[in-house]
């Protein structure tokens, strides 16, 4: 018996039923399984055909990629790439005692993805055994390990991009080179590491990309030379050592010095190198970027006084081409997952992926990657050790040419495929929220579009034989395609002028840039790509009604021809 509220008695209630352990709102269906667990290069088939046909690699590449791919599209590996994302780096400038360190905290996440890239040789491999072939498959690794976790990319590549610079100081090279060669990884800053990651700083406050207007100055000390300034980016403060630009003492210029963060001798002491802040960035979280302050910092010069920018150059346009690869590797990653979540999910009664219109979405999506991905294995191939004069010139106009356009293209082609996925793409659980935000740097770095564009015209009067050597590799297609065939006649005549008098075509650089890119991915799917992705791409990137916002390809288009490659 109960009293109700006026105080009479109440009949008592009747129990409540037993709720079902399990309601139906709790059944979750037409929701695509994980994506884990997937061997992204054996999945990946531009990629793997591509890195033979044009990259030149020999078969032995696979078996180690083969493996390379198993890593990186493992549970663990998605894991440590969240993580990485999720807890990003921290500065630490000073000990609980108050002495001064500059040190950068990751976590332990970064640090096993750092050591499995180094492992797999992602970093020098097509140094330290060069040959026909070698910078396909140094890049085919580097763009695997980029695709699923793309901020570490940042020292791999730069490292790299070291050997060539130091090579110009036979003594530097004798001591570093065995440990940047080194597949060992350790992140503390020590002296004897067998292994070493190198970065760079180039830039300042006052000059950004006119790096002539640096106020960094180095003077000679006791055999070297000890820096005093600034540098406003400076990537991976972590790594063992920096190419760093700065005024020579002898009054010539702009020198380049190799700063290491711990100086030579057993004990061990820090260079100074003082991080200042961190930078916020809009993306590349799991990097580190810092501002950073030189004090009588000891550096050693690279090169000849007063041409650090030549010496530099070769850095730059190997990292140039890191950023085609980490692109083309995001748009991989991109077009990976919008596949599969069309493949496993339904709405209005058929799968996403026969809808006729996400159909068109993901088939000039996976265009779009593809071609990136043949482009940057042409690029490795003309990076190799027997390349030739022609070939040389070619990757001198190519680098720049790719670079502006396939890296432009990287944002928007994140943004279309975290549509595909509606609200999930939006969210940090999936991967390609983080993709949207990592694309744009790839197109900042190492020059902005006007920087690039601008280089361009100005390897056009440099180095006249690189436009030979482009045009060249243009004729290789021709006959086939009658489409491609105007396309590149008109490019030529549109470059005659410009060849003559480059900076008189500053504000037109972009369009002309643009077109020298899609005749190249062009004329290189004409040559190695099935027919059903290189008609479409020619079509809809070269023919009068082309239209780059994704998914207007014209009907007929081979999708699933398209997709199956996908």
């Amino acid at each position: 018996m109960t009293v109700d509220e006026a105080g009479t008695a109440a009949a008592p209630r009747e129990p409540l039923a037993t709720a079902p352990a399990s309601y139906p709102t709790h059944q979750v269906f037409n929701q695509p399984p994980p994506r884990t667990d997937v061997n992204e290069y054996t999945a990946n088939l531009p990629l793997m055909e591509y890195l033979r046909s044009i990259g030149g690699a020999a078969a032995t590449a696979t078996s180690q990629l083969e493996a390379v791919g198993a890593v990186v599209g493992s549970a663990q590996f998605q894991d440590d790439a969240r993580l990485a994302h999720k807890y990003p780096p921290v500065l630490r400038t000073h000990s609980k005692y108050g002495q001064r360190i500059d040190e950068v905290e990751y976590h332990p996440s970064y640090h096993r993805i750092v050591g499995q890239a180094v492992a797999a040789g992602a970093h020098t491999s097509a140094w330290a055994a060069p040959g026909a072939g070698a910078n396909a498959a140094r890049s085919a690794a580097f763009m695997l390990f980029a695709q699923v976790e793309p901020g570490h990319a940042c020292p791999i590549s730069m490292s790299h991009a070291a050997v060539e610079p130091l090579r110009l100081n036979p003594e530097l090279a004798g001591e570093w080179l065995p440990r940047l060669y080194s597949r060992e990884y350790s992140p503390e800053l020590a002296a004897g590491k067998p292994g070493a990651l190198f970065g760079m700083a180039m830039t300042e406050k006052q000059g950004g990309s006119d790096v002539r207007a640096n106020t960094t100055r180095a003077v000679p000390f006791d055999g070297h030379h000890l820096l005093t300034g600034h540098k406003w980016f400076c990537s991976a403060p972590m790594s063992d050592a920096f190419l760093v630009l700065a005024q020579d003492g002898e009054g010539v210029g702009l020198g380049c010095f190799l700063v290491p963060r711990v100086l030579p001798g057993a004990a061990g002491d820090r260079n100074p190198f003082l991080i200042q802040r961190l930078k916020d960035k809009a993306g590349n979280r799991s990097n580190a970027s810092g501002e950073v302050e030189f004090a009588n910092t000891h550096g050693w010069r690279i090169g000849e006084p007063g041409r650090g920018v030549r010496a530099i150059m070769g850095m730059v346009a190997q990292t140039r081409l890191d950023c085609v690869l980490g692109t083309a590797a995001g748009m991989r990653q991109s077009v990976a997952e919008a596949v599969w979540h069309a493949r496993h999910r339904s709405a209005f009664g058929a799968r996403l992926v026969d809808q006729p219109a996400m159909g068109n979405v993901l088939a000039d999506l996976a265009l779009e990657s593809e071609a990136a991905t043949a482009v940057g294995m042409r690029l490795s191939r003309a990076f190799d050790d027997d390349a030739g004069p022609s070939e040389r010139a070619f990757r001198r106009l190519a680098t720049a040419v790719t670079k502006y356009w396939v890296c432009k293209r990287g944002p928007n082609h994140a943004y279309e495929a975290m549509e595909c996925l509606g609200g999930n793409g939006y969210i940090e659980d999936f991967p390609l929220a983080m993709r949207y935000r990592e694309q744009p740097v790839m197109a900042i770095w190492e020059g902005t579009g006007n920087v690039i564009a601008l280089d361009v015209l100005r390897a056009m009067g440099t180095d006249p034989e690189s436009v030979d050597a482009f045009f060249a590799e243009l004729r290789a297609a021709s006959g086939a395609d009658e489409l491609f065939d105007s396309f590149a006649a008109g490019l030529k005549e549109a470059v005659a002028p410009v060849r003559a008098a480059p900076a008189d075509f500053a504000g037109v650089a972009r369009t002309l840039v643009e077109k020298m890119a899609l005749a190249l991915q062009a004329s290189l799917l004409i040559r190695y790509a099935p027919p059903a992705v290189a008609d479409a791409f020619v079509v809809s990137r070269l023919g009068p009604d082309r239209c780059f916002n994704y998914g207007n390809l014209p009907p007929s288009s081979d999708f699933p021809g398209i997709l199956g490659r996908a």
